[in-house]
């Protein structure tokens, strides 16, 4: 049902924020999930980080992703450029898959540019179900998924 806004108080604008990490994100982000249970009745989120890291400490890669619903999304993996092609990406993917399905979930999902890494992915039995012609421009933005 339409909100009736002529008789709605004008007390309410709409501002732009900066930085929302530090407010708005939080206070949306809890809204949508209380709204997303009431809907599914399922509060198991998890987030899963694993750091690829040097001898002293330095953070050289990564990935990071968020478990709900039975599927991870995988939202980012990275490695240093001069680390590349040495099989960390690799470990970082498998290492990820890994962890989700222990914790619960049964598929994962991805998305990435055609400047980065879809092939390197579709080698790991991701298929693509989804892509976004000239996103940037003059690219694709691919997104994939994978049966756990």
């Amino acid at each position: 049902m339409p909100v009736d806004r002529k008789n709605m108080s004008k007390e309410y604008t709409i501002n732009y924020v900066e930085n929302p990490e530090a407010s708005a994100w939080g206070i949306i982000g809890r809204g949508l999930s209380a709204y997303n249970h009431q809907q599914t009745k399922d509060r198991k989120f998890e987030r899963i980080c694993f750091v690829l890291q040097s001898p002293d400490g330095e953070i050289a890669g990564g990935a990071i992703g968020e478990l709900y619903y039975g599927w991870f999304h995988l939202d980012l993996l990275w490695v240093k450029d001069e680390l590349r092609g040495h099989g960390y990406g690799h470990d970082l993917l498998m290492r990820i898959e890994e962890e989700s399905r222990q914790r619960g979930a049964k598929n994962i999902y991805l998305d990435t540019f055609s400047f980065q890494a879809p092939d390197f992915y579709k080698r790991y039995g991701y298929e693509e179900f989804a892509m976004l012609s000239d996103y940037p421009p003059g690219h694709q933005r691919y997104f994939l998924k994978k049966q756990l």
